[in-house]
């Protein structure tokens, strides 16, 4: 049988079907030594988000057939690496988008419309004053911006469509091939407009180089005013220093990012103790459910085990 490391979590179902094929060896991500020799052996290896899948892992595994990330972003994985090496990436890149487009949902109707709990005994001026107090903002009168119109973009134009609201879309792939993936209209724009129309922004682009620091000073002095930005995407794209700068000088706007570079982030993180920027742990896709969508990379990483074509390849063995 086939050894497969496995150096983060995976869910119970998966973990079995698995073992039923393959010698399971567990061995964290943080334990050096022990990935080490497990590595020496290993015809595949299954990881989250905290494995580095570089040429110093690579190297200590000589046998390795192929990389399974339990996920669908790439960012830990050196692709051209494993291409190099002629070992197969496969990964799970739908397993999460209904989690995410929910927690998206769920982060602007925390935003903008406000809910208080009833204490346990409450006065008729106090029942009435919350009333009065607690008033929203209707979500088709407002534009969202949606930044990066792939799997998850396009599901958040679906629901933000259903719900009424206007929609601005900005991606690099041509106009024309994104009209076609979707049956509901959209706005097609440049960056700026984007920013400038957009009372809610919200950002879904991958972890590339060129996209560090996507959003800074000059994007978030285009956004509109006032503005509700949501990164649920990748702590990167947005530079933190320049969002703690806007946020002081725009105090009608609110960001709220569950996303951070590095995670966690450091004691003296420059967004700690912003009044109008929401810290989220990093929660967007932790769904029972699509918890376990992800650790079934597992038949992909049994598939190229057999010689068999996997259902989703981020690398093709040449």
């Amino acid at each position: 049988m086939p050894t497969v490391v496995i150096t983060e979590t995976l869910a119970d179902e998966a973990a079995d079907w698995l073992g039923r094929h393959a010698e399971l060896v567990w061995c964290p991500h943080d334990k050096p030594a022990e990935l080490r020799e497990a590595l020496k052996s290993a015809d595949a290896i299954v990881v989250r988000t905290y494995t580095q899948v570089d040429d110093a892992l690579l190297d200590l595994a000589p046998n390795l057939k192929v990389v399974g990330r339990a996920g669908v972003g790439l960012d830990n994985i050196d692709l051209d690496a494993c291409e190099r090496r002629g070992v197969p990436v496969v990964y799970t890149p739908d397993a999460n988008t209904q989690a995410v487009v929910e927690y998206v949902f769920g982060l602007i109707l925390d935003e903008l419309r406000p809910r208080t709990n009833l204490p346990d005994a409450v006065t008729p001026e106090t029942f009435h004053a919350l009333r009065k107090s607690e008033v929203g903002k209707q979500l088709d009168h407002l534009s969202l911006g949606i930044l990066g119109f792939g799997r998850i973009g396009k599901r958040v134009g679906q629901v933000a469509h259903a719900i009424g609201i206007k929609l601005h879309v900005c991606d690099l792939l041509p106009e024309a091939q994104l009209r076609n993936a979707v049956d509901y209209p959209f706005e097609f724009c440049s960056h700026e407009d984007l920013y400038a129309s957009s009372q809610i922004v919200t950002v879904h682009v991958d972890g590339r180089p060129s996209n560090r620091h996507l959003i800074g000073q000059a994007e978030l002095d285009k956004l509109h005013d006032p503005c509700l930005l949501i990164n649920t995407a990748r702590g990167m794209l947005v530079d933190p220093a320049a969002l703690a700068e806007w946020a002081k000088r725009r105090t009608t706007c609110r960001a709220v990012l569950d996303v951070h570079d590095p995670e966690p982030p450091s004691a003296d993180y420059v967004l700690y103790r912003q009044p109008n920027v929401r810290l989220l742990p990093h929660l967007a896709a932790r769904t029972n459910e699509a918890l376990a969508n992800m650790s079934w990379v597992v038949r992909d990483v049994h598939a190229v085990l057999e010689g068999k074509e996997p259902r989703f390849p981020a690398v093709v063995s040449s």
